[in-house]
């Protein structure tokens, strides 16, 4: 048979006639209605030449592709039966066979495959959602029968996929802590580039999105292709170009040697590979992904304004400060108050009591009950701080379980801190435990996840899922809790914990400038509601460089807004404009949370665009940034895409406490008379004159359909 699956301008064949793994003859843009003859047409013109000095039938990529298919490339699958024959005794691999095709679900498949003589089974499920999203993943079982014999060896498990030979570039990702997200882009040869994660978490370094397009496709243009493994642990994207003919995009979780031994009648499911295609740039991935996440999100209430108070006190805790803090938030109208590190006994630094979640009787001898009261009296819910996967040396849980602490007795510290091992089960019901009845004694609506280092021991697998349930246990014995993840910033964002949790603490830095490229390429994958940004202090406590509040307001209004600076210590103007600010991040709420985000492709590196649109193209939210000194005295116009063309619209500036500084002599006329009003065509097309944005400026615009 011939399976063809279509949604939303994707599709995808899959040709199992025969008795070999079925063949991916095609993945990306809509091929429109074809019947069975015409599919059986299509794959049969797709048989490629049988090249020189190569096996002697058509090379084609299969579903799972091996190297007894003649498949050189990196396999779908490898592994091995020590000392009991099969796959791995002598180099051989698996060949797997045609089991069955199922259709358990519209637009859904499932492939069932089998090696008999390995005792091997392999299910791929795979779906395209209604918003042309691709899912797939693989379960592989050892089908032996002999409980005493020898396990099946697992060294991966992953997702092929091909891409066309004009797919000629290649975008993914790196950075830093606290410069997370940057983009790296070259050309895709013949080869393996490819990304490979050690973190026991993706990693500030995480490739996250791995595009491949038309050379030179932008935010707006070109046709890509993308592929995101959603899972928390360690992992491996690639893309590979084959003098064969064939280039593929491939994901898959990175399996240390020995870390998954299948015993007879055991699985091993691997996480779940999400393909995207869009023949309207990077931006046609967002309008795929944020409409497919929101339709399975955790969210279910507005984001509220947060206030965390990590850099307003760090470590400095007591119920004075604290509470002149909750009065300062509640006057510019904060909705959430979270109380991050330093509230648990003996944590005085970052160098002792990890793991000894109790309320520190010294500093709160009533526990958190008066802070909390304070909070709630003030009109705010209250969050806190965790971080259940560490542990320091110096604690009463370390001392007097050193054989929870994963990795050997010398392995580094990081951060003064080493990693508990989740998957010991004292370990983790011990955990489960404390936070169970922190969350039953009091009032927490919002637990900040914090993940501060890399695991560089034990096994990245079992932790992974370790983590997984804690959550999961976690939230059904507390519905209505909400979870932040926070990996030192930006370590842990993918699709894998998103499943889980209600926002993601974006980069672990506040300062504005890098902020707007940390956000703009998160924001391909993940919706802004998830996306902490928070307005911090003048001077921002990882560059030391310093921005005026007008910029830092534009920068942290989009996505889930907060605050991350000692209130106390502003003057009345200063919280005027935050209160001013809040108050309009509440207004435009609903849209930025669940808009389409637009970003264009100016023609001025110094300047960005972005914004986001309402479902119904009636009203979007603009933001014209300057990252530096622009190119020419006169900007170039700017254009709002993303707007319906025959609609008219009010373009107005939205002036957050003071207008951003320029350098101009007199504005764009437009400004000056305060509004224009154009169609969406013009708008997208042809634009408006901007202002002369001085460095580090960022000028808003409200647009709202006319009539």
């Amino acid at each position: 048979m011939i399976s063809y699956v279509r949604a939303a301008g994707t599709s995808l064949v899959l040709d199992a006639r025969g008795i070999g793994v079925p063949v991916v003859v095609h993945w990306g843009a809509d091929l429109g209605p074809l019947d069975e003859g015409s599919l059986a047409s299509l794959a049969d013109a797709a048989v490629p030449a049988v090249g020189p000095s190569s096996i002697d039938v058509p090379l084609r990529l299969s579903l799972l592709p091996t190297l007894a298919e003649g498949w050189s490339g990196r396999p779908g699958v490898s592994g091995f039966r020590p000392g009991g024959g099969g796959p791995g005794a002598g180099g051989a691999s698996l060949d797997l066979r045609l089991v069955a095709v199922r259709t358990p679900a519209e637009n859904a498949l499932r492939v069932e495959l089998a090696d008999a003589a390995a005792s091997v089974s392999v299910t791929t499920e795979l779906e395209l959602s209604g918003e042309g999203v691709l899912r797939l993943r693989h379960i592989l079982t050892n089908t032996a029968t002999d409980p005493a014999g020898p396990a099946f060896e697992l060294a991966s498990l992953d997702v092929v996929l091909p891409v066309p030979d004009r797919a000629a570039e290649i975008l993914d990702f790196t950075g830093l802590w606290s410069h997370e997200r940057r983009p790296q882009r070259g050309a895709l040869r013949h080869g393996i580039w490819s990304r490979e994660s050690r973190h026991g978490r993706p990693g500030h370094d995480d490739p996250f999105l791995l595009v491949a397009g038309t050379p030179g496709f932008g935010f707006r243009s070109g046709e890509v292709w993308a592929t995101h493994l959603a899972w928390s642990g360690d992992k491996r994207l690639w893309a590979e170009g084959s003098p064969l003919g064939l280039a593929t995009l491939g994901s898959g979780e990175l399996l240390a040697p020995g870390e998954l031994s299948l015993a007879a009648g055991a699985s091993y499911t691997g996480p779940w590979t999400v393909a995207v295609y869009s023949d309207a740039g990077l931006d046609g991935l967002s309008a795929r992904l944020h409409p497919w996440i929101r339709s399975w999100s955790t969210i279910r209430a507005p984001r509220k304004v947060v206030l965390n108070t990590w850099e307003a006190v760090y470590f400095d805790h007591d119920l004075p400060t604290l509470t002149r803090l909750v009065d300062a938030a509640a006057r510019v109208g904060v909705e959430r108050f979270v109380l991050d590190d330093g509230w648990f006994a003996g944590r005085v630094d970052d160098r002792r009591a990890l793991g000894d979640w109790f309320v520190d009787p010294a500093t709160w001898p009533a526990g958190l009950h008066p802070l909390i009261d304070r909070v709630h009296a003030a009109g705010m819910d209250f969050g806190l701080w965790v971080e259940p996967e560490m542990i320091s040396l110096d604690s009463e849980t370390a001392r007097r379980h050193p054989d929870w602490v994963l990795g050997p007795a010398g392995a580094p510290t990081w951060r003064f801190q080493r990693v508990l091992d989740l998957a010991h089960p004292d370990a983790f019901a011990y955990v489960l435990a404390r936070l169970d009845a922190l969350l039953a004694e009091y009032p927490i609506a919002y637990l900040k996840w914090d993940h501060n280092r890399d695991l560089l021991a034990g096994s990245a697998h079992r932790q992974t899922r370790a983590l997984y349930r804690l959550i999961d246990e976690l939230r059904g014995r507390h519905p209505g809790l909400e979870i932040e993840s926070c990996a030192s910033g930006g370590a842990r964002i993918d699709l894998g914990i998103l499943e889980r949790v209600d926002r993601v603490w974006t980069s672990d830095t506040n300062d504005p400038l890098e902020r707007q490229q940390i956000q703009r390429y998160t924001g391909v994958l993940v919706p802004p509601e998830y996306l902490g940004g928070h307005l911090g202090a003048a001077m921002a406590h990882t560059t030391w460089r310093s921005s005026e509040l007008s910029f830092r307001l534009a920068t942290a209004l989009f996505g889930s807004a907060g605050i991350e600076w000692d209130l106390t210590k502003a003057d009345d103007a200063e919280l005027a404009m935050i209160a001013g600010w809040v108050a309009q991040h509440k207004s435009l709420r609903a849209l930025l949370h669940s808009g389409t985000v637009v970003r264009a492709d100016p023609s001025d590196p110094a300047l960005e665009v972005h914004g986001v649109v309402s479902v119904d193209r009636t009203a979007a939210v603009f933001a014209v940034v300057a990252l530096a000194a622009p190119r020419a005295a006169v900007p170039a116009p700017i254009r709002f895409p993303g707007l319906a063309p025959m609609l008219r619209y009010t373009v107005r500036p939205l002036i957050l406490g003071a207008a951003p500084r320029v350098v101009q002599d007199a504005p764009p006329a437009w400004l000056a008379a305060g509004e224009a009003t154009l169609s969406g065509a013009v708008l997208g097309l042809v634009g408006l004159p901007g202002p002369l944005l001085a460095p580090e400026q960022a000028a808003l615009f409200t647009v709202d359909a006319v009539g």
